[in-house]
């Protein structure tokens, strides 16, 4: 394991926001341990392939482990001096938090606890945590703002996003730990997780399946490329706050059945729909209120929907060669 003075920490940095900010983070000069389980959520191969142009590069540490594994942190923060820690690492998905809610609970709190525990007593710098906006909840008031506070997410992945938000709180306030926390909404792009939108409707799309579409279509969501969520983390990686929250979104949200449309365009094919009934643990929209982004962190998304899924789409059609 490599040793210097000052190092970042991407925990889930293999996977897809956390591969992306490890490459920009090197680019720009920091040494970064990458810290990743490579767990079997999906294909662990995908991941791999996330990672094997960085790996050889000098400043970057690849560890194959888990957030939940207290003697393995120990000896990653003994090892090294960890300047900042950019906590990425979690179990995802809305609908699989329903079915398997004890895993959440026991990745995305007990993990992130872990993690704020090494940065008390290890005295990291700072603590940049990746929070989701599913802790939003259908009684919020739309677009999002970060001082809302009638929080009241409908899955338990959401929950376990706010519960960890509000271990980070603390922490922060207890051991004066300085701490940002971000607020993803909708992120897509290359290396996307293959179950989600984008990517599982490309897949029906080139194979002549029917698209599921759940509910009326009106569904509505923030759909932010990957390149502006990583600028965001950057901004925060250099911008130290003593406790703030902002959200990440593209503050434009798109109908399902845009969405839809515009793939088909895309693709130049008519897509086939299945019309099904809407899904536990959705919610009408995802909207961000980014004003305080755009203020404080200086943050500004520029990537929209099509712009976005041509990037994709380039990306896959290579991937596939």
């Amino acid at each position: 394991m490599i040793k210097s003075k000052e190092k970042i920490l991407v925990t889930g940095g293999a996977g897809f926001i956390g591969s992306h900010l490890c490459e920009r983070l090197l680019r720009e000069g920091f040494s970064v341990i990458c810290l990743d389980n490579f767990s079997d959520f999906y294909d662990p191969k995908l991941k791999e392939d996330n990672v094997k142009e960085m790996i050889g590069n000098k400043k970057l540490s690849l560890v194959r482990g888990d957030i939940l594994d207290k003697n393995l942190l120990k000896k990653i923060f003994s090892a090294n001096k960890i300047f900042k820690i950019v906590h990425l690492a979690a179990i995802p998905g809305v609908r699989q938090s329903i079915k398997t809610p004890f895993d959440y609970i026991d990745v995305d709190i007990k993990g992130t606890v872990n993690l704020l525990e090494m940065a008390k007593e290890y005295k990291v710098f700072q603590f940049i945590f990746g929070s989701s906006s599913t802790v939003y909840g259908q009684d919020s008031k739309s677009p999002f703002s970060e001082d809302e506070t009638n929080l009241i997410p409908v899955s338990p992945y959401g929950v376990s996003k706010l519960s960890a938000e509000i271990f980070c709180r603390t922490y922060s306030k207890l051991y004066k730990i300085p701490t940002t926390i971000l607020r993803f909404f909708c992120v897509f792009g290359p290396r996307e997780r293959p179950e989600l939108v984008l990517p599982k409707f490309v897949a029906l799309a080139e194979a002549g399946k029917a698209i599921s579409q759940y509910g009326s279509g009106e569904s509505a969501r923030d759909y932010t490329y990957i390149d502006d969520i990583v600028e965001g983390i950057m901004k925060a990686v250099k911008k130290e706050f003593s406790f703030e929250i902002f959200n990440l979104g593209n503050s434009s949200p798109v109908k399902l059945k845009d969405l839809i449309k515009t793939i088909g365009e895309k693709l130049k094919v008519e897509l086939k729909i299945e019309n099904m009934p809407d899904q536990l643990g959705d919610v009408p929209i995802t909207y961000a209120n980014i004003s305080k982004s755009k203020k404080i962190l200086g943050w500004h998304p520029k990537v929209s929907l099509g712009a976005g899924v041509d990037k994709f789409l380039i990306w896959h059609k290579n991937k596939n060669r």
